[in-house]
């Protein structure tokens, strides 16, 4: 299900059958390149559904979603516009493993490692 999706737009026209089956592609994307390059993949793991949900309600470019930690952010960066790109994750001239502003329109502001929502 994960290759058909090239705009986070489209996850507004799945079946709850087709949501299902993506975030089970998003977490073996996820496990796939963090066992590769690294990162802290727990948080985002438990963000899958999440995400998607959020994507599902609202429009990612007029409705700003706050991650409270970067690390929540890994099916976020999949589904809004960086899964080609996912397997640079913290890797030199890649994609940062936080939100980043500079990296893609969809992330409402750079982050770090903790507590971002509340600061």
């Amino acid at each position: 299900m994960l290759e058909y999706i090239n705009d986070p737009l489209q996850i507004k026209e799945l079946t709850p059958a087709e949501l299902k089956r993506l975030a089970t592609d998003v977490r073996k994307r996820m496990i796939e390149v963090v066992s590769k390059t690294g990162g802290h993949i727990a948080p985002s793991l438990g963000t899958v559904e999440l995400t998607i949900s959020l994507l599902y309600t609202f429009d990612p470019l007029v409705d700003r979603i706050v991650w409270d930690v970067g690390h929540q952010s890994y099916a976020w960066k999949i589904l809004t516009d960086r899964n080609d790109r996912f397997d640079t994750l913290r890797s030199l001239g890649g994609i940062s493993g936080f939100t980043n502003r500079d990296e893609s329109p969809y992330d409402a502001f750079t982050t770090g490692h903790s507590s971002t929502s509340i600061s």
